[in-house]
Order: structure tokens, then sequence, then C-alpha cells
């Protein structure tokens, strides 16, 4: 079996980062990424339009792992329902028309990447 260079934190800061190019060229502007509080951790924040997303990453390097989105339970999403509001009120000064939590599964296999986006998980 292939070993692949990347585990646990390296494959996990590979896929966001693979993931925060991926929304950057498809129009996202990134303003945050890995924030965290007492509660947790948002991967990524960014503008699409007038919509602030926050964005679930989920990366995986082995089919034998399961599909990213798996990775994120009803528990992960009611915790990220409780973030979004702690992340308002640590940037006061930030206010949106909308908001929206969105998911990204980055799949690595070697060198090839492929992306899979869901918006509006919630």
């Amino acid at each position: 079996m292939e070993q692949t260079p990347l585990r646990n934190g390296s494959l996990g800061r590979f896929g966001e980062d693979r993931a925060a190019e991926w929304l950057t060229e498809r129009g996202f502007r990134v303003v945050e990424r890995n924030w965290r509080c007492a509660r947790g951790e948002i991967d990524i924040v960014a503008w699409q339009s007038c919509t602030l997303v926050f964005v679930e990453v989920k990366t995986r390097s082995a089919v034998s792992a399961g599909h990213p989105f798996e990775a994120i339970t009803a528990a992960k999403m009611s915790r990220l329902r409780r973030l979004v509001p702690a992340w308002f009120d640590a940037h006061p000064a930030v206010s949106a028309r909308a908001i929206r939590i969105d998911a990204v599964a980055v799949h690595v296999d070697g060198d090839r990447v492929g992306i899979e986006h869901l918006a509006g998980v919630l």
C-alpha cells in the first residue's frame, strides 16, 4: 500500500489550503482561517458577494477512510451552528446581510486533488 507523506495535521492543513485556493478561484474572499475559541474552530470564513460563509473542510487521502463528508456528523454541525454567533461576538464590527454554512471535501490521491463543495449544509 502506498503511503502518503501527509498525515493527520499536515493532511488537514494541506486540505484547508487547497479548499481556500479553490474557493478564492471561484470568487470567494477568504477573511479568516482556523478561527478558534473555547467552543471549537471554524476552518474558513469567506465572503461570497453579500453572504458571509462559514466553511467546514474535511480531507481524506484514501478511499478506505471513507468520504470526507462522512466525518461531518450531526454533533459537528451543531457545534458549527453555535460557533457562528461566537465568531460574530469576536468580530463586532462585522455584519452580514446573509450567512451560510458550507462544507468542502478534499480528496488527495498522490499528487491529484479533487474538491467537492456543498453550499448551505445547514
